[in-house]
């Protein structure tokens, strides 16, 4: 048996994002013991029976002794929180990452929290997800070939920005690293927003007085484009509000989009709406060949 690239690793919040980054370094042998933290007793337990935790954290200080990482795999309202009760336990030699879906926010946090251990602390987000939560749906291989965005601090030791990114290729990602304002403003565009607009339509539907109908005629084009609604509402809601400066400009830029093809609608202009149509099927394309292109799931790294 290889000797594990990391002796202990915590985990705060065990479901789909923090149980299948265990389940993917377990599975390759490259940790000994993991520890999960988290607000749900019951969760905990799962994610103990399911093996995807060693040991629940009690304790604090018990808990970040001697670990090598720390992963906040939590919503990321809860982030500084989170690091403030890390930080006085915080011994030299732990690396901390987090897995949330926005940035600047999550740094000033961190920055409020940690103070001079800032140095610490490694941003991330992986870009992978499932529309299901909580341990049972964490999977060894969801971050196979998907990326994993790194937006570290000046600070930060170049090793440490390197243990965390070896973390992420030993479950099969690829890295990729942004400053944490440009990664905020990507993807308010191409998640944020999608995810708004899921919600905000079955929303809709389910509110009309002849919502059963509809649910009941709904196929597979109306699955497909409302799947991500099915996402968890609080991790979503923390996270349109923390990138809420970007979000609103891409949702101006939508609306603003939506009013056009309204008009072109009204006006029975066939031509400017096949051109949006045309438009949007061309890059739609091209987007799948370079993403097939791309993300070829990465082989499995050896565990030797």
């Amino acid at each position: 048996m290889a000797t594990p690239v990391f002796n202990k690793l915590v985990i705060f919040g065990v479901g789909l994002i923090g149980g299948s980054f265990a389940r993917a370094l377990k599975h390759m042998g490259a940790v000994g013991t993991v520890v999960g933290m988290g607000r749900s007793p019951a969760s905990m337990a799962r994610a103990l029976e399911l093996g995807i935790i060693d040991e629940i954290g009690g304790d604090m200080a018990q808990a970040i002794h001697g670990a090598d990482l720390v992963l906040v795999a939590a919503p990321v309202a809860q982030t500084g929180a989170i690091l403030a009760s890390i930080a006085p336990h915080l011994q030299p030699g732990t690396v901390v990452t987090d897995a949330g879906s926005t940035k600047s926010d999550v740094v000033e946090a961190a920055r409020a929290s940690l103070g001079d251990k800032i140095a610490q602390f490694v941003p991330g987000h992986p870009i992978a997800g499932r529309e299901t939560n909580g341990p049972d749906a964490a999977i060894i291989d969801l971050y196979r070939g998907k990326k994993v965005v790194l937006t570290p601090l000046a600070e930060n030791a170049a090793s440490d920005v390197e243990r965390v990114a070896a973390a992420w290729r030993t479950c099969g990602a690829i890295i990729h690293v942004l400053t944490p304002a440009e990664h905020d403003k990507v993807f308010a565009a191409v998640s944020h927003l999608p995810h708004l607009l899921a919600f905000a339509l079955v929303d809709d539907i389910a509110r009309k007085p002849h919502a059963d109908l509809l649910f009941q005629y709904a196929a597979s084009g109306f699955r497909d484009f409302t799947r991500i609604a099915g996402s968890s509402p609080e991790m979503w809601r923390d996270i349109s509000l923390a990138n809420q400066p970007a979000l609103l400009q891409e949702l101006d830029a939508y609306l603003a989009q939506l009013t056009a093809l309204r008009a072109s609608l009204a006006a029975g202009d066939g031509a400017a709406i096949e051109n949006v149509y045309a438009n949007a099927q061309q890059a739609r394309q091209q987007w799948i060949e370079a993403i097939e292109a791309a993300e070829i799931p990465a082989p499995a790294a050896s565990a030797q």
